[in-house]
Formats: C-alpha cells, structure tokens, sequence
C-alpha cells in the first residue's frame, strides 16, 4: 500500500528526487512501498546528519539518551507481549523522556534540524535516528569526529 513521507527541500535534492513536480517547492513527497520509503529516509537522515550534529552538548546528550530511548522500546515490547501495562507505561515514558532531552540538545546546535511535517513524519523520523542512524554515526567515527571538532 503506498504511503508519503515528506522531507525537506534540501533532504530531497540529496535523494536525487525531481522536486521540480510540485507544487510546493520546499517539500516534496516521497511516495513509494514502505521499504523505499525508510530506505530514502534513512539516506537523507545520513547525508545530513553531521550538519546537524555538531554542538558538544548536543553529542553529549545523544551518547546518553538514545541507548535509553533503545532500551525503552525494547522493553515496551516485551511489556506489550507480556501483558504489563505498568512496565509498558513506563517505557514510554522513558521513551518520551529520552526524545524530550535530545531536543533540547537540538536547540544547541548552530543548524536547528528539519521540522516534522506531520506525526507519521515525526515517529519516522525519531525511529530512523535512534534506531539506524545514530548508531551507524557513532560506529563510523562521526560522533568523535563532530565531538572533537566542536569549537
């Protein structure tokens, strides 16, 4: 079933998407099967993501607090499955606690990221980052990198 997934100007000219076919030049939809749909989203995320992840506090805060966001959505599932809703709650509100601080991280940052177009945009886009993401920056030096070079 296809589904739209909005992304920047500037992240769709990095996907080599013909943004030139709509109306609204500053956002074009990306429409497509699911798995097109994470794969250009995860492409865009990645040939951005040192733009926008330069602050040492904002580094600092993302070190800390995707692992608890991972973490949390583990334990949200396994919540789910076993039926404890009190765990389940729990979990997600460490989940919102952990995307509530690395936004904060974000107001640090000289470049403020990309704002939601919407909430299905949102949840993508959160899940990419902690997911996929942040992790393929940290393992590929990027993190240390962004860390060492901040001024």
């Amino acid at each position: 079933m296809p589904s739209t997934i909005h992304c920047s100007r500037a992240g769709v000219d990095r996907l080599n998407v013909d943004a030139a076919n709509y109306p609204d030049s500053r956002r074009a939809p990306l429409t497509s099967g699911w798995a097109v749909i994470v794969s250009e989203l995860l492409r865009w995320q990645w040939q951005q993501y040192p733009r926008y992840h330069q602050s040492r506090a904002n580094l600092l805060l993302h070190i800390a607090f995707v692992p608890v966001f991972v973490l949390a959505n583990v334990a949200l599932v396994l919540a789910l499955v076993q039926r404890s809703w009190l765990v389940a709650l729990a979990a997600l509100a460490a989940m919102a606690m952990s995307v509530a601080m690395q936004g904060r991280g974000h107001r640090q940052e000289a470049v403020p990221p990309e704002p939601f177009t919407g909430p299905v945009n949102a949840v993508a886009r959160i899940f990419c980052e902690q997911w996929v993401t942040f992790p393929q920056f940290v393992l590929s030096g990027g993190w240390f990198r962004s860390l060492r070079d901040d001024t």
